[in-house]
């Protein structure tokens, strides 16, 4: 199974596939190979990195995933397979005719899991939930009553212990390491959800003419306190490093090969991503009514 998330940023490389193995080399020489069919996400960092055409074939032919960064190391493209169901024109169809009470229950569905992760993660990080805990149960189908708001609005100062913390995607601080690991677990997510047969761009909740990816957007939301949990760790074992650094992202990386308990058993974040995926799918052809999430 491709769950490997391998990122680059060490040097100048090269890569290449031979046979079916993905090939590293820098200065000219390999450094490493690795099979192509357990590899789920190439992180492009470095910005002199090369990569032969074979390699992409065989890449997104395997399933796997290039993101590729931009000069501040920052995910800003991402080429994936473009046919990966052998049932995907017909689970395209039923996707789209979801009607709208059904993806507000499962929008529902989401918005308490990620919450129930929050405060899970606030108990081990900072021995209370917050509260958050309370607010699970009040979301209401489509989350009407914008729970998720009020749940963010007490956990952010709470995860680095700074009440004057906001979560912004423009912020230079610890903000740029949760972008940085959120891109790529929206990788991991897109790269579920075409793996299911579904379409990326025709989300639960998230809608944006613009944004392609849609429903990576919302199936990610239960696995982002994933990435601040390795953000959050990060920080503290590091107190005024604010640097997007090379140990910074291999850090959040090693934070997203973490394992989650889903349907009762310990799994990585990948393949819990793929359950969550094919158990939408399954929704949407009739077979089941819940989503398999994470459970905290």
């Amino acid at each position: 199974m491709n769950e490997r998330l391998i990122d680059i940023s060490d040097s100048p490389s090269r890569l290449s596939a031979r046979h079916d193995l993905l090939v590293i080399e820098a200065n000219a020489e390999t450094v490493a190979t690795v099979p192509l069919a357990e590899v789920g996400v190439i992180i492009a960092s470095h910005p002199m990195i090369s990569y032969t055409n074979a390699l992409i074939a065989r890449l997104t032919a395997a399933g796997g995933i290039l993101v590729v960064c931009d000069a501040k190391s920052m995910p800003v493209g991402m080429i994936f397979p473009l046919d990966t169901h052998h049932t995907q024109a017909e689970r395209f169809a039923r996707q789209a005719a979801a009607p709208l009470p059904t993806r507000k229950r499962l929008w529902q569905q989401v918005v308490r899991a990620k919450i129930s992760a929050q405060a899970a993660l606030l108990r081990r990080l900072r021995g209370t939930d917050g509260g958050l805990g309370a607010l699970v149960s009040l979301v209401r189908s489509g989350d009407s009553t914008n729970i998720e708001g009020r749940a963010s609005q007490a956990y952010w100062p709470r995860v680095f212990g700074d009440p004057s913390f906001r979560r912004t995607r423009e912020g230079e601080d610890q903000n740029r390491h949760l972008n940085y690991g959120y891109a790529v677990l929206r990788a991991m997510a897109a790269r579920a959800v075409c793996a299911a047969g579904l379409h990326p761009s025709l989300g639960l909740h998230h809608h944006n003419r613009y944004d392609a990816f849609c429903l990576a957007d919302d199936l990610m939301e239960p696995f982002r306190p994933c990435v601040d949990e390795a953000v959050a760790r990060w920080i503290s074992a590091n107190p005024g490093r604010l640097e997007l650094d090379r140990e910074a992202k291999r850090a959040i990386v090693e934070g997203l090969n973490a394992r989650v308990r889903c349907q009762g058993e310990s799994r990585t974040i990948m393949d819990a991503l793929q359950r969550t995926a094919a158990s939408l799918a399954a929704v949407y052809d009739g077979q089941r009514r819940k989503l398999i999430l994470p459970e905290f």
